[in-house]
């Protein structure tokens, strides 16, 4: 029996930059497949990162949920089923990441080095840059990229692969995945397809994606 079945809610966190309203149209997909959406609200910039995963750790506490992060929101919330204790990460399901860099992104190190734009990665700038290598306790991650190379990441890193316009399609590959999707989508044009939101729902309810059409 999937010991993830009975688990309705699903928290959303964006990434960097990105106001909470982006992440309402995949909100209201989720919710049509019968799922309960949530909006973690953080500030991507004034917020530390372990300020924000003590946050999150609190909200998790009580009604199981699974984890839905966007670039750095899905960061965000490994780094948070990394610090959690093992009765609380019991608690928490399926963790599904849309175009975020698992090894650190090249758009992060490319502003870190520079003077005036370093402090534009806020309290998450090592988080950003160092990725997330590791799989926390065993967690059943799952991974959307896209392969549309529009984005201002581009004038900041140069790709010579499949990239999303900010994040390229190695960053976001590690081998404890669970199940990892390409889709023909930009970076935020993740947020806003029909077809990552069909395999979000798909990966909550089964822990795996679907077959390409």
């Amino acid at each position: 029996m999937d010991k993830f079945a009975p688990i309705g809610k699903v928290i959303l966190l964006h990434g960097i930059w990105m106001p909470e309203a982006t992440l309402r149209p995949l909100a209201r997909r989720l919710a049509a497949a019968g799922f309960m959406p949530e909006i973690f609200p953080y500030s991507s910039i004034f917020s530390p990162t372990d300020a924000t995963v003590k946050r999150l750790l609190a909200r998790l506490k009580g009604q199981p949920a699974h984890l839905l992060g966007h670039s750095l929101g899905g960061l965000i919330a490994l780094a948070a089923l990394s610090a959690a204790a093992p009765s609380q990460a019991a608690g928490i399901g399926r963790v599904l990441c849309l175009g975020t860099p698992l090894k650190g992104s090249r758009v992060a190190k490319s502003l870190a080095r520079r003077r005036l734009s370093g402090h534009l990665l806020g309290g998450n700038a090592r988080l950003l840059q160092d990725g997330c290598c590791d799989c926390p306790q065993g967690a059943e991650v799952g991974m959307i990229a896209g392969n549309l190379g529009l984005g201002i990441g581009r004038l900041l890193a140069r790709f010579d692969e499949v990239n999303d316009g900010t994040v390229a399609l190695s960053e976001t590959q590690l081998p404890w995945l669970a199940c990892h999707c390409l889709l023909a989508a930009g970076h935020n044009g993740l947020l806003w397809s029909d077809k990552a939101a069909q395999q979000a729902v798909h990966f909550f309810r089964h822990g795996s994606f679907m077959s390409a059409d």
